[in-house]
């Protein structure tokens, strides 16, 4: 497991699909349904910890992309 695409098929395993409209909070949806499969036992330690790295590094993408535009917007 490598990408984003990667963890939302691993989510798709356990019959959840996640889509919001907005990147940022697809990604915090699949963080908390990550976190609710792993404590009911469903998921691999070592997938659920990888999916949660890829998740925070996606997350930290977003909102430095999002900060950035932000920036540009505000300097027109």
């Amino acid at each position: 497991m490598k990408t984003l695409y990667d963890v939302q098929q691993l989510l798709e395993k356990y019959g959840i699909l996640v889509h919001v409209g907005k990147r940022i909070w697809d990604i915090e949806l699949m963080a908390l349904e990550l976190d609710n499969i792993n404590k009911a036992g469903l998921i691999d330690r070592h997938d659920y910890m990888v999916a949660k790295l890829i998740l925070r590094k996606e997350h930290r993408i977003e909102e430095f992309n999002e900060k950035k535009k932000d920036e540009k917007n505000n300097s027109k």
